[in-house]
């Protein structure tokens, strides 16, 4: 088959996944159970580097992994895109999360900039179109790692524009609103943080569910890297992320008639 019609019936098969029925028919289905963690980066992929030498993959590795013991605590299925100091390539962790049919995907990195002084939270949710310039740059650097032999395709490719397009009319709404959750519990009103935004990140194209990456906040700079490096500050982002977690599980179930798992109480 040419390469043409191989992506033209991935295409398709991606469009029947959005088609009504295309769940399952099991008596839970609708229930929020299952949420795919993305930590950044990882193995030759180092990510972000802050001034004392904190790496932006072996941070947010952790943050992933408090999190993720945070939500099975609670009965929630957790699904981990990598779980050790390894390379994953981005198309890659998109189809983790579609082969294990998430409810939710979190990517957790951290932001990095030339002016030293920036710090603060960011969440994001995708859309072709930055919000500003600041996160089209960051989505450009987040995207690096899909380029080169076997990378995913450019964010330009006609077929990945018109599916993102469709995931993100689909996914929109409520990839929105836990961004929202997400940066409320995160920045803690924290006049810091640096609210929610759009861009085109290429780990969020193609998920078939709703999504968000999390920007913990700005490795480069020095007060921002000490809490990043802290164990006790890598803890209490877990926390704040798993209380977004299981806000937006209660929102999910409580929408579709659903009555969520008794283990699903405050954190």
């Amino acid at each position: 088959m040419h390469a043409l019609g191989v992506r033209a019936t991935a295409f398709l098969v991606a469009l029947a996944a959005l088609a009504p029925g295309a769940a399952s028919d099991a008596p839970d289905a609708d229930r929020f159970d299952t949420v795919v963690i993305d930590a950044g980066h990882g193995g030759e992929d180092e990510g972000a580097k802050g001034p004392r030498g904190a790496l932006e993959k072996e941070v947010v590795l952790d943050v992933a992994v408090r999190l993720a013991a945070r939500l099975r605590e609670r009965d929630l299925r957790v699904v981990l895109t990598r779980d050790s100091d390894h390379f994953v390539p981005l198309e890659r962790r998109t189809a983790i999360a579609n082969d294990a049919r998430g409810d939710l995907f979190v990517s957790i990195h951290a932001n990095a900039a030339p002016d030293r002084g920036a710090r603060g939270v960011e969440t994001y949710f995708l859309s072709l179109d930055a919000s500003d310039e600041e996160a089209a740059k960051l989505a450009a650097r987040e995207n690096a790692s899909a380029r080169g032999p076997g990378g995913a395709p450019p964010i330009d490719d006609p077929l990945v524009a018109i599916l993102g397009s469709l995931m993100e009319n689909e996914h929109l709404s409520e990839s929105s609103t836990f961004a929202r959750m997400a940066e409320t519990a995160l920045g803690n009103r924290d006049p810091r943080s640096r609210g929610v935004k759009q861009a085109p990140f290429v780990v969020l194209v193609g998920l078939q569910m709703p999504a968000s990456l999390v920007e913990l906040g700005f490795i480069t700079n020095a007060r921002d890297e000490a809490r990043l490096r802290s164990r006790e500050g890598r803890e209490k982002m877990a926390r704040e992320l798993a209380s977004a977690v299981f806000d937006y599980a209660r929102r999910h179930d409580a929408l579709r008639g659903v009555t969520p798992s008794a283990a699903r109480g405050d954190t």
